[in-house]
């Protein structure tokens, strides 16, 4: 086994807690120190150095936020990790802002920890990285405008770093809403690029017809109503980054158009004779699955290859829970600033639900779901019943018939309620989805139409 020699502190109130993770910490060949908080954690801090603080903020808030103050204000570079239960995110979030590097949700699975602590510190910081040869690089739960905690976007966060220096182009695909133009913002955030313009083509938005002058600008007089010569977005794009949004919707036309500028940089304003040049590095981002239409005809082999020299695909939300917590206090701060609302929290109930939900719209869902909660709310915490999303339950019809076709009827019940939610549909019958499944597939439930 790869062992580690990270020195990490855990502060603790609770004994058995902090002596569980010990345990587990150090069997993957961590040195861990435990302790309560208060004078006892800031005399051993005083006399020894640690890597990582794995810090419980207490149940007000307080205690874990007075701590890191006192440990930032004496050893700024020491890490430190909250470990926060469902009502004291807002805490955790606070703690961050004085310096925390992430949270961690409670109750905290020790293996888990193990396993993200493992990926986190096994890399080393090497020669000129800024750090001590053996300490280690933690990333944080920010990457420019990207905000997550799970193990998947934290390993989008070190590729967007790797691709970021060189000027290949680069495809981001994913759903709907899962962040793709942030994604292209922090790469050319981190190019030697940066300092030129970031230019955006929505390519499901502008018209076929009018795509070509948008891209590629026209002449004075070139059409009726070109009164002027205007400048497209391949000459904005000088010096920095194009990103082609949406590129699947683009028509064959402009596939073909595109392509041959990809290829040498040379394009013609439309009712133009003079070739122009522009340098700059092309993202492109689509929901589709692009390779599927090349397989259909409705994108040229070409076209898709010269855009994919590198591409990486973003998680959805569904996949990467962990951090709707995060996110959702995220946006709760964004629009309590926005509004004005006394909204302080979101409850229990209300993170239950967000936990539960499939958020087919990802991250913007998300986003709309709490500004419409913090918009329509009454007092100082959001609860299921604001969010757009949530269904109350129902108690079921009283059915007759035999044991089999009660259980039938009565799951037949909570699917129709609940719109087929499958795994809000498994809590409430208290079973797991897997055998809510075969119970559809052996009843022959049909979903109506």
């Amino acid at each position: 086994m790869m062992t580690f020699s990270g020195r990490i502190l855990i502060i603790d109130a609770e004994r058995g807690a902090r002596e569980k993770l010990a345990e587990c910490l150090t069997e993957r060949g961590y040195d861990v120190t435990t302790t309560g908080p208060g004078d006892a954690a800031l005399a051993l801090m005083h006399n020894q150095r640690f890597h990582v603080l794995l810090v419980d903020v207490g149940e007000d808030g307080e205690a874990g936020l007075s701590l890191l103050k006192s440990v930032k204000a004496s050893d700024p570079d020491v890490v430190a990790i909250m470990m926060a239960a469902y009502g004291s995110i807002r805490n955790a979030v606070d703690c961050m802002r004085e310096g925390a590097h992430d949270y961690l949700l409670k109750p905290i699975q020790p293996d888990k920890l193990c396993g993200r602590l493992h990926e986190i510190m096994a890399r080393r910081v090497g020669p000129g990285n800024g750090a001590q040869q053996g300490e280690y690089l933690i990333p944080t739960d920010r990457f420019e405008s990207m905000i997550a905690q799970s193990v998947a976007m934290q390993r989008i966060f070190q590729l967007i770093q790797d691709v970021a220096p060189m000027d290949s182009t680069i495809l981001i695909t994913g759903e709907t809403g899962t962040g793709k133009e942030l994604a292209a913002k922090a790469i050319h955030s981190n190019s030697s690029r940066r300092n030129g313009p970031f230019v955006t083509v929505n390519c499901g938005a502008v018209p076929e017809n009018l795509m070509e002058s948008e891209l590629f600008g026209y002449q004075k007089g070139a059409f009726t109503s070109a009164a002027e010569t205007k400048k497209g977005r391949l000459e904005l794009a000088n010096g920095g980054t194009l990103f082609l949004d949406e590129i699947g919707d683009i028509s064959m036309r402009m596939q073909v158009d595109l392509l041959r500028v990809l290829e040498n940089r040379v394009f013609y304003r439309v009712g133009g004779t003079q070739p122009l040049e522009a340098d700059f590095r092309v993202i492109a981002a689509t929901n589709r699955d692009l390779k599927a239409s090349v397989a259909t005809g409705d994108f040229r082999e070409d076209f898709y290859y010269r855009l994919n020299v590198i591409s990486f695909e973003m998680p959805p939300l569904r996949e990467r829970k962990e951090d709707i917590p995060l996110l959702a206090e995220h946006f709760l701060l964004r629009y309590i600033q926005e509004t004005g609302k006394a909204v302080r929290r979101i409850s229990r109930g209300a993170m239950d639900e967000m936990m539960l939900h499939e958020w087919p719209g990802n991250i913007r869902e998300l986003r709309n779901a709490i500004e419409r909660a913090v918009v329509i709310g009454k007092s100082d915490q959001i609860v299921p019943e604001e969010l757009p999303f949530y269904q109350p339950e129902c108690p079921p019809p009283v059915f007759s018939g035999s044991l089999r076709q009660m259980e039938q009827a009565h799951i037949t019940h909570v699917l129709v309620e609940n719109d087929w939610n499958m795994s809000r549909c498994a809590r409430l019958l208290g079973i797991d989805r897997s055998t809510l499944y075969n119970k559809i597939k052996r009843y022959n439930i049909q979903k109506s139409k």
